[in-house]
């Protein structure tokens, strides 16, 4: 059994400026432009390079997600606008207080009181 695929990351850009063709070229020479970036950046020396080039083409490849990758290009996702009070660099709190380590230390040991009567019953013979 396969295990399931992870989710790919979306393409953001142009696909064919990074497969340089023109909007209007066939699916052969999207698909001869492909090979001839791959073999300019094989995925050995410039894995960064390879991945931007494969997602470029697999945008290409079929004509429904040409037909989306058109669309994108007329008009491109817009930025979500940031919520009020936010800056776009997330604030972390990384305090620690004493009840939170006492609360982690409870969840891993049994620091609680037990009656260990019931665990240690008179063997009879």
């Amino acid at each position: 059994m396969k295990p399931p695929e992870e989710p790919k990351p979306p393409f953001v850009g142009d696909p064919y400026a990074v497969l340089a063709v023109s909007p209007d070229a066939s699916d052969a020479e999207v698909k001869q432009a492909y090979f001839a970036q791959v073999r300019a950046h094989p995925p050995e020396s410039d894995p960064q390079a390879f991945k931007r080039i494969r997602a470029a083409y697999e945008q290409l490849r079929s004509p429904e997600k040409r037909l989306d990758a058109d669309m994108l290009r007329l008009q491109p996702w817009p930025e979500p606008p940031l919520p009020a009070g936010l800056s776009a660099e997330p604030v972390l709190d990384l305090s620690v207080a004493a009840e939170d380590v006492v609360r982690a230390a409870r969840a891993l040991t049994e620091m609680t009181r037990r009656d260990f009567r019931e665990d240690y019953r008179e063997i009879k013979w």
